[in-house]
């Protein structure tokens, strides 16, 4: 197998005129501007590189002003916001749309019958980034093997930068500093993937983690769009690139049998005897993939193994807060499928397991985990949504928290020393909370007051 240290440092100062040259002089539409700052990143970049930046968002003035404020010095910006205009779609030289932004979203229609071409901010990183990339997505997973990869290569001693849908990062900003870097690891999720499929773009190397039932809501119930949209990691690969998946994956892509492509490579979970900090069964797997890349890059076994050792949970994916009362809390906020949540919870003993869960409907089976509490002896604390009406049809008993203090609190009540407490939604944030981050920060906060406020508590961040 060929490996990656030919290119590993290298950079190519001319993409650096072309991206320059891509946005010089430009008028430009960003559909999307949020509250979480990829999109302020993204208007700020494209404000110090194009003449004129139109920003649309549906949410009104007052719901963005924390962003709009941080954009006030660009004197080149308009802020169009509480609704679009068909002017803002027609009118100029591209647009850039959100992930979240569907494809047959009326305005992304009017745009194309206008000719305007409409890109996306992470791809247009790839499309033009002097650095090689490796991408990584699945259903779950992704995150914590993009951080995963990240770590051994920083422990090789290279520059690395990570982007995608990590949060308040715009990867597009980070093409002024990229020539710096040895290379770029993106977390991509399948509407990302949509702007690379649209550029005919692959990362070099691409990793493939899982594929569950997620985001039926927005594609309309349809698996194999949803399957389309994440194969664009590796559909646009060239002939060196490298595409890593597991053999439940390929079963779904379906190559042509006996001829699977020479560059593509199968792993499988490490032992459940290597010893990491993070726990669970699924990041014996995701461990599997980083390990392979950092493989393929040439990196020693020896300082993989160390960097694998050493890592712990990032946030919000079995993220350790910490003790109180010798019980451990742990923030799986971004658990929003029954896959997930089920991970979390086969991490752990069900007897010694109290779990808060529940949030609103994304239209998603959780059989499985309805069979799993039904069964086990793991206690529960619902948080209220539409998600979690459908779980009371099916387990009446279980108690409701309107608020993320009342849930830890029932928690609590429940739970003995030596428990773990998590947070493991199996649902979407919307409802009683702005997002997932807003539904992790909550549950974090609680937790952290919950510990400073005693004697016997012990942190650790």
């Amino acid at each position: 197998m060929h490996s990656w240290t030919h290119w590993l440092g290298d950079t190519e100062i001319t993409l650096m005129e072309s991206y320059l040259s891509f946005f010089k002089n430009k008028t430009v539409t960003l559909m999307g501007l949020g509250l979480l700052g990829r999109g302020v990143g993204d208007a700020a970049f494209l404000a110090q590189h194009c003449k004129k930046v139109f920003v649309t968002d549906i949410k009104s003035a007052d719901e963005l002003r924390s962003s709009i404020d941080a954009l006030q010095n660009y004197k080149n910006i308009e802020f169009f916001v509480g609704s679009h205009d068909d002017k803002l779609f027609s009118n100029v030289d591209f647009i850039i749309k959100g992930a979240g932004v569907r494809l047959d979203n009326p305005y992304i229609e009017h745009a194309h019958k206008h000719g305007v071409p409409v890109y996306m901010s992470t791809a247009l990183f790839a499309r033009f980034s002097p650095i090689k990339t490796i991408g990584i997505t699945g259903t779950r997973g992704k995150t914590t093997t993009t951080c995963m990869i990240a770590a051994i290569l920083c422990r090789a001693g290279k520059k690395v930068l990570i982007g995608g849908n990590i949060r308040g990062v715009s990867t597009l900003a980070m093409l002024t500093e990229a020539t710096s870097f040895d290379c770029a690891v993106l977390e991509l999720d399948s509407w990302q993937l949509q702007g690379f499929d649209d550029l005919n773009i692959s990362p070099h190397i691409a990793v493939f983690t899982t594929f569950y039932p997620d985001h039926m809501n927005y594609y309309d119930g349809d698996m194999a769009r949803y399957l389309n949209d994440k194969t664009a990691i590796y559909r646009h690969q060239k002939k060196d690139d490298f595409f890593i998946t597991s053999e439940e994956v390929l079963n779904l892509i379906q190559p042509e049998p006996g001829k699977l492509p020479s560059n593509w490579v199968l792993v499988k979970p490490l032992a459940a005897s290597f010893m990491m900090k993070t726990p669970g069964a699924h990041n014996l797997l995701n461990a599997a993939f980083a390990k392979k890349v950092g493989q393929i890059c040439d990196i020693e076994e020896k300082t993989i193994d160390t960097a694998l050792h050493d890592f712990e949970s990032v946030e919000g994916r079995l993220q350790f807060i910490g003790a109180w009362k010798q019980r451990d809390f742990y923030n799986d906020s971004n658990a929003t499928t029954q896959e997930a949540t089920l991970a979390a919870l086969n991490a752990f003993p069900p007897q010694s397991t109290v779990l808060i869960f529940g949030g609103a409907d994304k239209g998603l089976p959780f059989d499985r985990l309805l069979a799993c509490l039904s069964k086990s002896a793991i206690r529960s604390v619902l948080l209220k949504g539409t998600g979690s009406d459908r779980i009371l049809e099916a387990l009446p008993h279980i108690k409701v928290a309107t608020t993320m203090p009342e849930a830890i609190q029932i928690a609590l009540d429940a739970s003995h020393p030596g428990d773990k407490i998590i947070l493991s939604p199996a649902f979407a944030s919307f409802g009683l909370f702005q997002n997932e981050y807003d539904r992790s920060d909550q549950f974090v906060q609680n937790v952290k007051n919950l510990i400073s406020g005693t004697e016997d508590g012990k942190c650790r961040f």
